[in-house]
């Protein structure tokens, strides 16, 4: 009997599930979809290219999806509470009728059950359909070729879609049963006679606030322009920044609470626009519910702001990787080389002198041969166990390229650093190394042969340096290559070793700085100088660069394997036996365009992931908060009606509030992303040009389909239940 209440009742009061039923099968189609993520994996040819990074996107997305779990299951409490708004005096009438609370509360749960079964199989099918199709999203954003694409089910993401579909439901049955069990008969009875109460605010103190409210964000755009993000981890940079992001949201909060009072005051000015039509009623049931829900509205801005930065910078950072990753991998394979500094040396040795077996560290009088210095190196794994090392077997044209400190032995200072070129060619410091301590550091140095010699194995043309010129390399990003470029643009002479050297260029090669192969830029300055003024300086070497290409008669993937075998690095001496320099990174072209694909999918995924399900949430948060104020305002809209207002203007009217409702967290939260987003394009500039214009059509297209889906429910379901009301005089 319970059971043919319950879907006579659903049946019935579907118009009043619809939000539910929408938002839940929303929720299980995109849990379900990005679940299979490890399968789409497999089917795109990504695993085999990418090895892992099918169960790590798995598990990130995994925990993802119990996170946003419990986020939609309080998001369904806040959805129910709708309906039971709605459906109070009928809840009231099944106890008046002799029912039970007990009973009452099944019937509940039976209706929450046979909804939630509902949105699991529409949920579960259209996750299936999804996610055939994102086998393909995922091929291309791994940039592989589906070879063996076949229909697939999986029941791990089943199950996973299950469990939080359950957790989901038992947190809004919780809440169901707490409701029935606390409200008594009359309550239920008279719920369709009782308005909310609400505190009409002194409008010249609302209007105060939100001026306090402004001010305040306002202030908080200045600090986060003026100090950008603490990407050094500083105390004082993140205490600044915290103050910052408490600033912007009391600032966002109190902005919200005093918006009603200010539209009032400010619309009550203009008498032709406030008495003209339902005006003065929209505005007073505007400024009433800004009055309830101007907490939650700051809340949604800012889920807003969070979830447009997500998706923005997500896919704008992985649009700078694949710009920078052609002009980053110049050869098949690279390694560094890096020499301790005559600094370092004195506490490597007092620390090595406590081991079994010290060694003895020295700063190195010179560059090293880095092929040479590979046959130290000894295979541990493999049928080559126990070889050494024969980088030589393998290459075809190799080139080893040496850089040296700026500061000479014995001295403090460098004699080119990054801050003086700024001062001198009156330019601030770029954002990411204003307050750090690589603003003063030198910029390293590099032999005008050895550049050359880079340039003719890159096939590039040399440059003819004489005895007095110079240049800058750099392939890091606009931030700091406009500082190079307005160094050797205007000319700017630099005073080395008694010398004055003059450019020979007017502005940074980028294609022409990249000596290790990665996604990024590496290379943040290296001025090339005459050979014979290098001499005389006494410059420490700094590092070695290492570029190879493999034979003609090895291929990429045997080379590749040949090199990425486990060994055991063998120490890199001085005729005396003495250590003086320590393996860098070393990178193959193909595992760079690995790293480079396997990172652009994590972050696009997750991106798109946290952004649709934040924006879904946020709408239907406000979706519910409209209709529960229209069916509020229900005994309004009968009187007006019977006072001669159309139906058509009573739904003009709810069109202009929930608009307003829509569109400001919105245009806010759009406000705090600019600002953020302006920041950390400024930061991503040191390591290459990011925009952001190939993705806000992206970002746009999900509110879109998102945000403004759920406005169109809002507004069509209200505009139902408005002629409902007109109906029942």
């Amino acid at each position: 009997m319970l059971c043919k209440i319950a879907w006579g009742n659903v049946r019935r009061a579907g118009r009043d599930y619809l939000v539910y039923l929408l938002t839940l099968t929303l929720a299980v189609t995109v849990f379900y979809a990005f679940n299979t993520i490890s399968i789409q994996v497999d089917l795109a040819g990504v695993a085999a290219e990418n090895e892992g990074v099918g169960d790590l996107l798995g598990g990130i997305i995994s925990g993802l999806t119990v996170f946003l779990a419990f986020v939609m299951g309080f998001l369904m409490v806040y959805a129910n509470n709708f309906i039971m708004k709605r459906r109070k005096k009928e809840f009231g009438l099944y106890q008046v009728l002799g029912m039970s609370r007990g009973q009452v509360a099944r019937i509940m749960a039976l209706e929450t059950l046979i909804v939630s079964g509902g949105a699991l199989v529409l949920g579960v099918l259209l996750g299936i359909a999804l996610s055939q199709l994102m086998v393909f999203f995922t091929a291309s954003l791994f940039k592989t070729q589906i070879a063996d694409f076949h229909f697939f089910f999986s029941l791990g993401a089943f199950m996973t879609t299950v469990g939080c579909l359950v957790a989901i439901f038992l947190v809004t049955l919780v809440f169901n049963l707490r409701v029935v069990a606390r409200a008594r008969v009359i309550d239920l009875m008279s719920a369709g006679r009782q308005n909310e109460v609400v505190h009409t605010r002194n409008p010249w103190i609302s209007a105060a606030v939100f001026a306090v409210g402004l001010v305040m964000i306002v202030v908080a755009y200045v600090r986060l322009l003026s100090d950008g993000l603490p990407y050094d981890g500083s105390p004082e940079g993140m205490t600044a920044f915290l103050i910052t992001t408490a600033t912007v949201v009391v600032g966002t909060i109190l902005f919200f609470f005093g918006l009603s009072g200010f539209l009032l005051k400010a619309l009550q000015s203009a008498h032709g626009l406030y008495w003209r039509g339902l005006n003065m009623v929209t505005l007073r049931q505007l400024a009433a519910k800004v009055n309830t829900v101007s907490f939650s509205m700051a809340m949604i801005s800012m889920i807003l702001f969070l979830a447009i930065t997500a998706v923005t910078t997500g896919m704008s950072l992985a649009s700078v990787m694949n710009e920078s990753v052609e002009r980053g991998t110049p050869v098949d394979y690279t390694a560094t080389l890096i020499y301790f500094s005559p600094q370092s040396v004195d506490e490597m040795n007092a620390d090595a002198a406590s081991w079994d077996e010290p060694v003895r560290y020295a700063a190195a009088d010179g560059p090293v041969d880095v092929m040479k210095a590979f046959e130290a190196d000894t295979f541990i794994e493999g049928e080559r166990e126990g070889e050494h090392f024969d980088l030589a077997s393998i290459a075809g044209d190799y080139l080893q390229v040496d850089c040296y400190e700026s500061t000479p032995r014995g001295a403090t200072k460098p004699l080119i650093a990054l801050d003086e070129l700024c001062r001198r060619v009156d330019l601030p410091l770029p954002k990411g190394v204003d307050d750090s301590s690589a603003a003063s550091m030198g910029l390293l140095v590099m032999s005008a042969s050895s550049y050359n010699a880079y340039l003719a194995f890159r096939g590039m043309p040399q440059i003819d340096f004489g005895s007095n010129g110079y240049t800058i390399l750099s392939d890091m990003g606009e931030s700091v290559n406009k500082v190079y470029n307005a160094v050797l643009g205007e000319g700017l002479e630099l005073e080395l070793g008694g010398h004055t050297l003059r450019p020979v260029q007017d502005r940074v090669n980028e294609d022409a700085s990249t000596f290790a192969n990665s996604m990024m830029g590496m290379n943040s300055g290296i001025v090339v100088i005459p050979d014979d003024l290098l001499a005389t300086l006494d410059l420490p070497p700094y590092n070695s660069y290492l570029l190879v290409d493999y034979a003609d008669g090895v291929s990429v993937a045997e080379g590749d394997d040949y090199v990425a075998e486990p060994r055991l690095y063998g120490d890199i001496t001085n005729a005396a036996g003495e250590v003086v320099a320590g393996h860098g990174v070393e990178a193959t072209r193909t595992s760079t365009y690995e790293s480079v694909d396997s990172m652009n999918g994590l972050i696009s995924y997750l991106a798109i992931y946290i952004g649709f399900v934040l924006v879904v949430a946020c709408a239907a948060i406000l979706t519910i908060q409209q209709l529960s104020g229209v069916a509020d305002a229900g005994r309004n809209y009968r009187i007006l009606a019977e006072l001669g207002t159309s139906t058509r203007e009573i739904s003009h009217s709810v069109l202009v509030q929930q608009s307003i409702f829509f569109v400001f967290p919105l245009a806010v939260g759009i406000a705090h992303s600019c600002v953020a987003l302006s920041v950390i394009i400024e930061l991503v500039t040191l390591f290459g040009g990011m925009s952001i214009g190939g993705t806000v059509g992206f970002t746009a297209l999900i509110f879109v389909v998102a945000y403004g889906g759920y406005f169109l429910v809002t507004y069509l379901m209200s505009r139902g239940m408005v002629a409902e009301f007109v109906r029942t005089r």
